[in-house]
């Protein structure tokens, strides 16, 4: 189904290039196609929950003391962090839901992806560069849960 617009929720499991100016947005019942590359979807989707890419990003940085394809929080109450396959620039970096991944494994010099929803696409990336990836978006996801935790409510001391 062609769309003019989409926002980010918690049904979208991966934004993928389509052509050189388009995307696929795989979801759990639906796919759909925009004339948008993945990572313009992505910056709408920071700044459609309040912040920016770059600020989105910049938090990743200092999380997990790396520049490199870093993962990003799009919107933290719902815990929706993707991961990039590429370097953002690229027209056919794709982006993927961390918790929207089933299992994923080698397909020749690519990495197939097996969805909750039971689709599975093939991804123009190594097995080794996938998962040191969905490794970098578990790190952060398991780093900012556990911040979480720790910070309840102030206690005030006399």
């Amino acid at each position: 189904m062609k769309i003019s617009a989409y926002e980010i929720n918690d049904g979208t499991y991966a934004i993928y290039a389509n052509n050189q100016s388009g995307s696929k947005i795989l979801e759990e019942n639906e796919t759909y196609e925009i004339e948008q590359n993945p990572s313009r979807i992505i910056d709408y989707g920071c700044n459609y929950f309040g912040s920016s890419y770059k600020g989105r990003r910049d938090g990743s940085i200092l999380i997990l003391n790396s520049r490199y394809k870093v993962p990003i929080v799009i919107e933290d109450s719902q815990n929706m962090i993707f991961f990039p396959t590429g370097n953002k620039d690229d027209i056919h970096c794709s982006w993927i839901a961390l918790n929207k991944v089933k299992s994923y494994a080698p397909c020749g010099k690519k990495t197939r992806v097996e969805f909750l929803n039971g689709k599975t696409l093939t991804f123009d990336v190594s097995f080794r560069s996938f998962q040191n990836q969905v490794l970098r978006a578990s790190r952060l996801d398991s780093i900012i849960t556990n911040r979480k935790r720790k910070s309840g409510p102030n206690e005030k001391k006399d």
